[in-house]
């Protein structure tokens, strides 16, 4: 049984269908975004998630509403107008993720051939533009398994931080993408999810779509990862990432800072998987890139009935850390595994 499907396009409403995460994994239940507002909440409220599903997100988010737009006959200084007003106030949903920002930018480049084009041929080039970006993103993450998969041997065990699978992308994910791809291949893997406070993508995600897809994985808290490397049940670590400067410094979820740091002292490779899409040339170095910080009530108030901490305790809630490139054995990506610094 493969994981459900993250998110597609139904362009009879028109709208974006996505798997709503924030209800998994209890409950498989989609949700029809029909306005650019609603793009932006399922974004920022966790909705859609994964670097990669966000950024397709956003682009077939861009096409509905310029779609929707069109209907109400503008001239094409107004439509100008609204698209880069849309596509600016997509972009604020989440800071860290890099991907939200290309993948916008590649609607603005596909806006920019066209735009003297009439309307509709308009709206039928970002459709196709933000379809592209979906089938490529597939593409992309298959061969990102591809290359990964050249690093694992039967029986190996896995550790993996966060969700940066099948539901953080159209399809294989990322960093769980040789993971599929070996068990397509019929290598048997151990894998072991760290849970991932605050919000439990590794135990709410990662866990599920390993379990639906008869992968053996097995779910840990945060603070086992030591343990079991010190038992010598992982052999490699395999994580997603949000952002990589260019001397191969990189973001992805809290916590990921202190697995690569174990793993180093118990001599166990650190890959990230990536596409390059997640290199930011523009950044030099980790210290360039802007942290998301997120409400206080997902670590005080989210999964109890009552609260987890005292009422008015001070909170501190940022969402990504950035593991230094010396932690990093290396970066999986669709045309192979690179070491910094990058030159693209």
């Amino acid at each position: 049984m493969q994981p459900p499907q993250t998110l597609y396009l139904d362009n009879t409403q028109p709208a974006v269908v996505i798997l709503d995460q924030t209800l998994l994994p209890q409950t498989i239940k989609y949700v029809n975004l029909t306005t650019i507002t609603q793009v932006w909440a399922a974004i920022k409220d966790l909705q859609v998630r994964g670097a990669p599903a966000i950024g397709v997100t956003a682009a077939l988010g861009l096409y509905v509403h310029m779609k929707v737009f069109a209907a109400s006959n503008p001239g094409p200084e107004a439509f100008a107008k609204e698209f880069n007003t849309a596509a600016a106030y997509l972009s604020t949903a989440r800071p860290t993720a890099v991907n939200l920002d290309w993948a916008i930018n590649q609607m603005a480049m596909c806006y920019e051939k066209n735009k003297h084009k009439p309307i509709p041929e308009i709206v039928a080039a970002l459709h196709q533009a933000a379809e592209e970006l979906k089938s490529d993103d597939t593409e992309i993450c298959r061969r990102i398994g591809q290359h990964g998969t050249t690093l694992l041997k039967d029986g190996m065990g896995i550790l993996t931080h966060c969700n940066a699978g099948a539901l953080a992308a159209t399809k294989y994910g990322t960093a769980l993408a040789p993971i599929y791809i070996a068990h397509e291949q019929g290598m048997t893997l151990r894998v072991y999810a760290d849970e991932t406070r605050p919000v439990l993508q590794g135990a709410r995600l990662t866990a599920f779509e390993l379990h639906q897809a008869s992968i053996d994985v097995t779910l840990i808290c945060d603070n086992m990862a030591a343990t079991v490397m010190s038992k010598g049940l992982i052999d490699a670590v395999f994580v997603g990432c949000d952002r990589v400067a260019a001397n191969g410094d990189t973001a992805n979820k809290i916590g990921t800072y202190g697995v690569a740091v174990l793993a180093k002292n118990f001599g166990i490779p650190f890959y990230v998987c990536a596409p390059l899409s997640t290199i930011d040339m523009a950044t030099n170095t980790g210290a360039e890139i802007v942290i998301e910080e997120r409400e206080s009530a997902e670590i005080t108030d989210l999964w109890y009935t009552q609260p987890m901490a005292p009422k008015g305790v001070k909170v501190y809630n940022p969402a990504f850390d950035v593991t230094p490139a010396d932690y990093i054995t290396g970066f999986v990506t669709e045309i192979g595994i690179l070491r910094p610094p990058f030159k693209l």
